[in-house]
């Protein structure tokens, strides 16, 4: 499985941007995702997931209500929109997917994943 992450830049405070996460395989719609940041000098945090049969999404206090993960499963793609962008959601945003059914309270929680992308640079200037 290979994850390929991008749309990242810079972007004004207040400002949006969608970051996509395309997935190889045949199994797109099996994968539970997820989004995690990982700022300068800071531990990867938790940005947000979404089930596999696309059932549930979950996302970090510090960005609900501001971003929204989607999928299109035919482009075997995965989106991240961000809205009402603020410094510090600075960060290099990581793609994540795993084949283990998670359950809630572990969608959160890096080391449930089993593949990681590149990761995309966001830096918000405020």
């Amino acid at each position: 499985v290979q994850l390929q992450a991008s749309g990242g830049g810079l972007v004004q405070a207040g400002g949006s941007l969608r970051l996509s996460c395309e997935v190889s395989g045949r199994t797109f719609s099996s994968y539970n995702i997820g989004w995690f940041r990982q700022a300068p000098g800071k531990e990867r945090e938790f940005v947000a997931a979404i089930s596999w049969r696309r059932s549930r999404n979950v996302y970090a206090d510090a960005v609900k209500g501001r971003f929204t993960m989607s999928t299109d499963n035919a482009e075997n793609t995965v989106y991240l929109q961000m809205n009402s962008l603020k410094p510090e959601d600075t960060a290099v945003y990581y793609c994540a997917a795993t084949l283990s059914r998670l359950i809630l309270s572990s969608m959160n929680v890096a080391r449930a994943y089993d593949y990681w992308g590149q990761g995309t640079l966001v830096t918000v200037s405020s």
